[in-house]
């Protein structure tokens, strides 16, 4: 078994099916409201700005700023052992103020890690039904 197989994976819900489909076609797609078109993630039932239940997936660019990131130098299980230390990154995307993603910085050593920095999606297929997304600097 690989290292890959072992991580865990997502499990997929009426909510947030929109969201893991557009990542197995390598396209990030966030969910925006009809009434008030904010964007909204982590994806959810209402919008958060409005309240709305019209919440639809849109595909974004990917493209964001570093807004914070931790390394983890010890794995958080068994199927992470290889990656240590992983650089875990909260992405702004360009697309609104504030709207935030959590994902992994590929790339990058901890040292070279640096809070404003451009970074742009990049996609992780970790098994035959799951793609993860991560983050790359922008341009590498």
């Amino acid at each position: 078994m690989t290292t890959a197989s072992t991580r865990p994976v997502p499990f997929p819900d009426d909510v947030t099916e929109g969201f893991w489909d557009s990542l197995r076609t390598q396209t990030l797609s966030i969910q925006r409201c009809a009434r008030c078109s904010r964007f909204n993630h982590a994806p959810s039932l209402t919008c958060r700005a409005c309240g709305s239940e019209d919440l639809r997936y849109e595909p974004v660019s990917g493209r964001g700023t570093v807004h914070s990131y931790t390394v983890l130098e010890d794995p958080p299980g068994p199927g992470f052992a290889a990656l240590v230390p992983l650089v875990v990154v909260v992405v702004e995307l360009v697309e609104q103020p504030g709207l935030l993603m959590v994902a992994n910085l590929l790339g990058p050593g901890p040292a070279e890690v640096q809070i404003g920095a451009e970074v742009e999606v990049s996609f992780e297929k970790i098994s035959e039904d799951c793609v993860l997304p991560q983050f790359r600097p922008a341009g590498a």
